[in-house]
């Protein structure tokens, strides 16, 4: 039997579509969570808020680290639209603005567990401690910046967790494993969208990456 041209690339099209299963999306995030060490990537960070539709955009670069006697780090470089850094090591998250000198410390520990699965969604996280944590659902196929990836959604189990995040959609890339964007949905209708590029993973981190550039005048906070 012979197809028209339009019908066999459908046809092709559902067949690729359906050998992407959700076992085997998680299983090359496992794959790739064995292998991790670090990573980088520049990222886009989209903030929108609901009440007065608006988007607050920050431009700057993600590190990550596991493994290091601080177990999980990650620090955020913003440059655009004014520096700021955030760095989450040893239990402890700082933001640090040298705009006004000042860093804002909290101690993260007895909520160790629930941060680090979010922040290593996509970055060292696994398949199976996805669906410990969430209700996890295969959405299909998806191209970002053309990269072929596989576009995950979760529900977070923990009653608490989703009143800070209602639902997650994650971009996996299907040949790395790693996330090459997410989308974290609260209540209210706000939501936050991270888009990453130029990602390197296990390329090797300076020692200085995980450490705050302060200077005398800088005051520390602790609300």
């Amino acid at each position: 039997m012979l197809f028209a041209p339009a019908v066999l690339a459908a046809l092709l099209l559902a067949q690729a579509a359906s050998a992407q299963t959700l076992d085997s999306v998680l299983a090359a995030m496992d794959k790739a969570a064995a292998d991790f060490k670090n990573a980088q990537a520049d990222v886009q960070q989209d903030q929108f808020t609901k009440v007065v539709n608006e988007t607050d955009t920050q431009k700057g670069t993600v590190y990550f680290q596991r493994g290091s006697k601080n177990g999980l780090e990650m620090m955020v470089v913003f440059k655009q639209p004014q520096e700021k850094y955030v760095l989450y090591s040893g239990k402890t998250l700082q933001v640090y603005q040298p705009s006004i000198e000042q860093v804002n410390k909290y101690d993260l520990g007895g909520h160790r567990t629930e941060v680090e699965t979010f922040l290593t969604l996509g970055f060292g996280g696994s398949g199976q401690d996805l669906k410990k944590s969430f209700d996890v659902k295969l959405l299909g196929p998806d191209t970002i910046a053309g990269v072929k990836t596989a576009k995950l959604e979760l529900v977070p189990k923990n009653t608490q967790v989703r009143n800070t995040a209602s639902k997650i959609l994650l971009w996996i890339d299907s040949e790395r494993g790693v996330s090459v964007q997410q989308q974290f949905f609260e209540p209210s209708g706000d939501y936050r969208l991270a888009k990453y590029s130029n990602i390197k993973v296990n390329q090797g981190l300076s020692a200085d990456t995980f450490k705050l550039k302060t200077t005398s005048k800088t005051k520390v906070v602790t609300p």
